[in-house]
């Protein structure tokens, strides 16, 4: 073994000894973009430490295998193995995953190989930290089975609902709402808190972004129509018009904008009802 891979390797046994620190390594065959999530890492992320970064896949399996990290950030458009090829090659990974790429066409594919989350550059601080906390809560409770019922309560709160056609776990100031998702008629953003509006006129605040839900709510039945709006296009959508806008109706009555990127998808998903 390399004398700098060695040193590293002790190094990261020493951190997992010391402290509840993430050992991560970094991914990504652009050096600014690598050298940028580093920093970030470094200054935003307390809990995390970044082991060493690699150009690309050849480099990743080596400091996988020497080093054993917790967590990979890892791009996923790399020149010769992609970062989802590079996965594929570690079907019972110890190891948590934060997928980090340009293209959000992506997100799909990333989740489905369960990737902890999926950052969109320029990464933003705030999804960037959110990642680690799942990251290190999702590690943390597999690893560990003397949690305190306080800590299982939130991070079972941060995993609250799958990617499912059926229900959502929606985490409020008591515990968890559970909602069939036909009763939900459209998600609202807020900054970086989501508000969701179900058929009885109730509404719930979630802390989590709108983001998070689009990723976890069937296509099948739900459309990310504006930057700030998901609507239940199956069960909820009432009536279109160009009046004053492009512009979904929905059962409640409330107006929602379509953007004009979403227009030609919501169009054609209309069309197929």
């Amino acid at each position: 073994m390399p004398q700098e891979l060695f040193n590293l390797s002790l190094a990261n046994q020493k951190f997992r000894a010391m402290s509840r620190l993430l050992n991560a390594i970094i991914v990504d065959d652009e050096k600014n973009a690598r050298e940028n999530l580093r920093l970030l890492v470094e200054d935003f992320c307390q809990d995390i430490h970044v082991l060493q970064v690699a150009a690309n896949a050849t480099e990743a399996h080596q400091l996988v295998e020497e080093l054993n990290p917790d967590l990979v950030f890892l791009d996923i458009m790399m020149p010769g193995e992609d970062g989802f090829s590079f996965l594929s090659k570690y079907p019972d990974r110890q190891f948590a995953v934060i997928f980090t790429t340009a293209h959000n066409d992506f997100a799909l594919k990333a989740i489905k190989v369960s990737a902890i989350d999926y950052l969109e550059k320029p990464i933003n601080i705030e999804e960037l930290q959110q990642a680690a906390t799942k990251a290190h809560d999702q590690l943390e409770l597999l690893r560990n089975a003397d949690l305190s019922d306080e800590r299982l309560k939130r991070i079972f709160e941060s995993y609250g609902g799958s990617r499912s056609s059926e229900k959502t776990a929606i985490p409020t100031r008591d515990g968890m709402a559970i909602v069939k998702n036909s009763d939900i008629i459209h998600l609202e953003a807020n900054e970086s808190y989501t508000t969701i509006y179900l058929t009885d006129g109730r509404k719930y605040l979630s802390s989590k972004t709108i983001k998070t839900y689009e990723a976890k709510l069937s296509d099948m039945t739900f459309m990310r129509v504006h930057k700030s709006h998901i609507i239940n296009i199956t069960d909820h959508l009432r009536e279109f018009t160009r009046t004053g806008g492009n512009v979904a109706i929905l059962s409640n009555e409330v107006e929602i904008p379509i953007s004009r990127r979403k227009l030609p998808m919501f169009l054609d998903r209309i069309a197929n009802l």
